[in-house]
């Protein structure tokens, strides 16, 4: 993303201009675009025009529209990002308060000016999307017999670019050859699908995962196939090519591939990974029960109030609760990141699109490691008859 203009005042008050650069560039403005902000764009709308002899005739015009948002959609596998309200100001085209969806599209300008202000976490945001130094995209395939899900892991979503799915006869004692051609096949896809969506020369991990044999046997595939056609450049990154075992080819699945040693050595140093880290750490320590850790709207709020997450402390929430269509709501938890900031507590915006985030979903989307251990901070809310941090997370949380 480039920063195109920014002219934000002292109080919140002022608008940034910003050009969609690459597809990762619409994962950004999806968090930064909220409803009730004023979005100007480019836009094309159709034309009705009726003549003198009552007969019409439709056109397509290019216009530059101003909607106040009411919705936004986000096609993740496209890239594509879709954000409709009603048109804001007169325009030649359009009638003042006429609906509209405006379609972002890459190397093509948008404004924005916040309704309530640019707070802290939007800014944050925007200094995040326009980071020349962005960590690399990770391919991975994680198969199984028959099914392989081939996903880039990027630093801030997974994505599934393509699932390939083939018969493959079963094997029988006795009769392996039918297995053996439908394996083969199955690979073959599985390969000309991945280099169709990933440049498998590149120098960075390629992750191999699967139950059993099937991962290490489309590795050794891709090798032989490598050395067949004389490819140079594969041969020469195959020892960034990582195997590691899953419980299924299923895409859940990518959340223990990360978890394995192998893979965490060759990712140590990427959002992903620290994600991983944060949440694994406050697993680890929830499960010490002592007090340190805490999950839960109600439950983290309290401990904030009581200075608990200052220095030393983290504060862990998923972007998905900023991009609630509650002013009010959204308000609330950049309050409570500016309140951990200025206790001297580490704050940590969790990808609602990476596994950790969907873990972090399940405990209702905020937790915090605490500097000290504190009791009973569901006890008001067990008076209440609410639900409360009490559930074992492990039972829910993928």
């Amino acid at each position: 993303m480039r920063l195109i203009k920014q002219d934000i005042e002292r109080d919140g008050s002022g608008t940034v201009t910003l050009l969609p650069e690459e597809p990762e560039d619409m994962w950004h403005a999806y968090n930064l675009i909220a409803p009730t902000d004023l979005l100007r764009a480019s836009a094309i709308r159709r034309v009705v025009k009726e003549t003198a002899t009552g007969s019409t005739t439709s056109t397509r015009v290019h216009t530059n529209l101003l909607i106040r948002v009411t919705g936004i959609e986000f096609d993740p596998q496209a890239g594509e990002l879709h954000v409709s309200g009603r048109v804001a100001e007169d325009n030649q085209w359009v009638k003042n308060g006429a609906y509209h969806t405006l379609d972002l599209e890459l190397q093509r300008n948008f404004t924005i000016e916040k309704a309530e202000g640019w707070d802290s976490v939007a800014l944050d945001v925007v200094r995040e999307s326009i980071k020349q130094d962005k960590e690399g995209t990770i391919p991975a395939v994680v198969m199984q017999e028959g099914l392989a899900n081939i996903c880039l892991i990027t630093e801030h979503q997974t994505i599934l670019k393509q699932r390939v799915e083939t018969g493959i006869p079963r094997k029988r004692s006795g009769m392996s050859g039918d297995h053996d051609k439908g394996l083969k096949k199955f690979f073959q896809t599985t390969l000309e699908t991945l280099q169709r969506h990933v440049d498998i020369t590149t120098p960075r991990p390629l992750l191999i995962a699967s139950p059993g044999f099937t991962a290490a046997g489309f590795q050794k595939y891709i090798i032989e196939e490598a050395t067949r056609t004389g490819n140079k450049a594969i041969l020469g990154n195959k020892s960034n090519f990582v195997v590691v075992h899953s419980s299924s080819g299923h895409l859940h699945s990518l959340n223990e591939i990360l978890k394995s040693p192998p893979v965490l050595s060759k990712l140590k140093d990427t959002k992903y990974a620290k994600e991983t880290r944060y949440m694994d750490d406050f697993m680890a320590m929830l499960r010490k029960d002592d007090g340190r850790a805490w999950y839960g709207p109600s439950e983290v709020e309290k401990a904030v109030e009581k200075g608990a997450v200052g220095g030393g402390g983290v504060l862990l929430i998923n972007n998905s609760l900023f991009r609630s269509q509650e002013i009010g709501t959204r308000k609330r938890w950049v309050a409570l990141v500016d309140k951990v900031k200025e206790m001297g507590g580490e704050a940590r915006i969790l990808s609602s699109d990476h596994e950790s985030g969907k873990r972090l979903d399940g405990l209702g989307g905020i937790a915090a490691i605490l500097t000290f251990p504190l009791e009973d901070l569901d006890e008001e809310d067990e008076k209440d008859g609410a639900v409360t941090s009490g559930a074992d997370p492990e039972a829910t949380v993928i």
